[in-house]
């Protein structure tokens, strides 16, 4: 496997409440995405990275059952820790974050997801999204009220129906799979995606050239296009 990650405060925001973590050693890669602004958006993406971590360090070694187990109470505990915080911290209270968990155990993956930061998987130059986002203008777009073409300047783009940190309750979307050589993994904030289309991230990924280069180069894309959120992009290559 090849790990890289890189984030950037874009060219609006005044702070950076994106986080992210490669492990290479525990198979595994997170994308958080904090929201709350002054009620501690980046302490929320912080708390879930550190919370994956510790919980994944526990099992290095771990069949595809066990890991989708460990990507469940990755997300139910931070969850619960983001929910502590709050009680103890109530100038925080609507901190939250939304996030993306990739962990390979040998030849199979594993997806987790909340919110509208999204994981993309990229195999024989085709890009494919893993997960769906989960807000309001995806769900108006599953009953079919809108296009995904309306959904792109959707007043409503940004409101999301799930979040990490924000009920008690939370619905994570777990999904498994086989890894194949070349398999390229994305996990992306909406910083990117709200800029740059799929077709553009896949001609960037496509393109021959080494991983960190093809991070940093959707980065740029995102700020040429406006920049107007936190940008992170991590990437895992199967080789």
């Amino acid at each position: 496997m090849i790990f890289f990650g890189q984030t950037d405060v874009g060219l609006k925001r005044a702070k950076n409440e994106d986080s992210f973590v490669v492990k290479p050693e525990l198979g595994l890669c997170l994308v958080a995405d904090g929201m709350g602004g002054a009620a501690a958006g980046e302490l929320a993406s912080h708390l879930f990275v550190e919370t994956a971590v510790e919980v994944f360090s526990r099992s290095p070694s771990r069949s595809e059952k066990e890991t989708a187990d460990l990507a469940q109470k990755a997300f139910q505990w931070a969850n619960e820790r983001i929910l502590d915080h709050v009680g103890t911290e109530p100038r925080h209270k609507g901190m939250g974050c939304t996030a993306e968990l990739v962990a390979f155990c040998k030849d199979s993956f594993v997806v987790g997801h909340v919110g509208d930061s999204r994981t993309y998987l990229l195999r024989n130059g085709q890009l494919k999204q893993l997960t769906e986002d989960h807000s309001v203008v995806q769900d108006q777009i599953n009953r079919g009220i809108i296009s995904p073409a309306q959904a792109k300047n959707h007043p409503l783009r940004n409101v999301i129906l799930q979040a990490v940190g924000v009920k008690e309750k939370i619905e994570v979307d777990v999904m498994t799979g086989k890894a194949l050589a070349g398999d390229l993994f994305l996990l992306c904030s909406d910083g990117l995606t709200d800029m740059v289309d799929d077709t553009s991230i896949q001609e960037t990924l496509s393109v021959t050239g080494a991983v960190p280069a093809k991070a940093n180069n959707l980065i740029e894309l995102a700020k040429s296009a406006g920049g107007h959120d936190n940008i992170t992009v991590v990437l895992s290559q199967v080789v």
